[in-house]
C-alpha cells in the first residue's frame, strides 16, 4: 500500500497532480477540488495517499493531511460511495464542517455533491453519524456560529457564486458572534 509520497509537484490539471519523487517515479493522484490551488507545480511537498484497486484499474488519491485520509475512509465504508464519490464529499468543505453536517443530518448539505442522491446522502448520516462525532470540536459556543457560516455560504451560492469561492469568502471573515445576514455582507465584499 502506498500511503505517503514525497517529491515536487510537476503538473497539475485541476482534479489530479502528478509528483516526481527522488527515486524518478511520478505518481498521478486524484485531489478534492481547490486543493491544486494550495499546492502549485514545481513545490516539494508530502501527500497522503489511498490506493483504490479494482480489477481493471489502479487508482491513487491524494489528501493534505492524514485527518482527510481517515475521513476518506469512513466515507468509503457506506454502501454506495466509492473513492470519486467520497473525495467530491471532501470538496464540500472541511472534514469538520463535513462531520457538522452529517451530525446534524443535513443531509441538503451532502446532496450538493454530483453523484449523491438524497437516498445516498440519508445513509451517510444514518452510517455515519455516530462515528464522525468524535471528530467535532466541543465548543457549544461554536455551533451557532458555525450555523451562521454555513447559512452565508449558501446564501452566496444562491447567488451564483460557486461554493469554493463562497467557502473561500467566509473563512477569510472573523465569524464569531456575528450572524449570517452580517456574515453574508462582509463576504460579498471580499469575494470574486
Amino acid at each position: 500500500m502506498i500511503s505517503i509520497l514525497r517529491g515536487k509537484i510537476v503538473a497539475d490539471n485541476g482534479a489530479k497532480i502528478v509528483i516526481m519523487t527522488p527515486g524518478g517515479v511520478g505518481y498521478e493522484l486524484a485531489v478534492k477540488e481547490g486543493l491544486t490551488r494550495i499546492w502549485k507545480s514545481g513545490q516539494e511537498t508530502e501527500v497522503f495517499t489511498y490506493l483504490a484497486v479494482r480489477e481493471n484499474a489502479m487508482d491513487l488519491y491524494g489528501f493534505a493531511n492524514e485527518e482527510e485520509r481517515e475521513f476518506f475512509l469512513k466515507l468509503l465504508d457506506v454502501s454506495g460511495v466509492g473513492p470519486k464519490t467520497a473525495l467530491h464529499i471532501l470538496s464540500l468543505g472541511s472534514v469538520e464542517e463535513i462531520s457538522s453536517a452529517i451530525a446534524k443530518g443535513d443531509v441538503e448539505y451532502l446532496n450538493k455533491v454530483s453523484g449523491i442522491g438524497k437516498k445516498t446522502a440519508e445513509r451517510l448520516v444514518v452510517e455515519l453519524k455516530d462515528k464522525v462525532t468524535n471528530l467535532l470540536p466541543v465548543h457549544p459556543e461554536q455551533s451557532e456560529g458555525s450555523h451562521a457560516v454555513a447559512d452565508a455560504i449558501d446564501a452566496l451560492v444562491a447567488m451564483g457564486y460557486s461554493a469554493l469561492q463562497a467557502r473561500d469568502a467566509v473563512k477569510m471573515l472573523d465569524a464569531t458572534g456575528k450572524t449570517s445576514d452580517q456574515l453574508l455582507r462582509e463576504a460579498l465584499r471580499v469575494v470574486r
